[in-house]
């Protein structure tokens, strides 16, 4: 993955209780890291058949791609930011497992309106 095609900023972000000043507790975000990754929207193509043929997956709609980043664990219990949206991971996983890249399957996050 050239580093050229990675254009799309991302935020990975936790969501994790925040006591205010009053000691209320609300849910808040925590940005745990800001990094460039390579986006792919779901498609029709072949490579996106075989990806959402599984049952677990038929939900995705994009594909996140970025540089491995040194004592972050990426899983499923994290959300991706971006200009587009927020985003849920469903699924992360080491590319080729070489320890050089996290691809990440996720589901945007539609807002209810009231």
């Amino acid at each position: 993955m050239s580093y050229g095609k990675m254009n799309t900023f991302i935020d990975i972000i936790t969501t994790a209780p925040v006591k205010d000043a009053d000691g209320f507790v609300t849910s808040g975000d925590t940005i745990l890291a800001s990094v460039r990754a390579y986006k792919e929207i779901r498609n029709t193509t072949a490579k996106w058949e075989r990806i959402i043929g599984s049952a677990a997956f038929s939900s995705v709609t994009a594909m996140f791609r970025f540089r491995k980043i040194s004592g972050l664990i990426v899983d499923t219990t994290l959300f991706i930011s971006d200009a587009d949206g927020r985003y849920n991971i469903v699924s992360a996983e080491d590319v080729r497992g070489r320890g050089m890249y996290i691809e990440v399957l996720a589901e945007k996050l539609e807002g209810s309106v009231k």
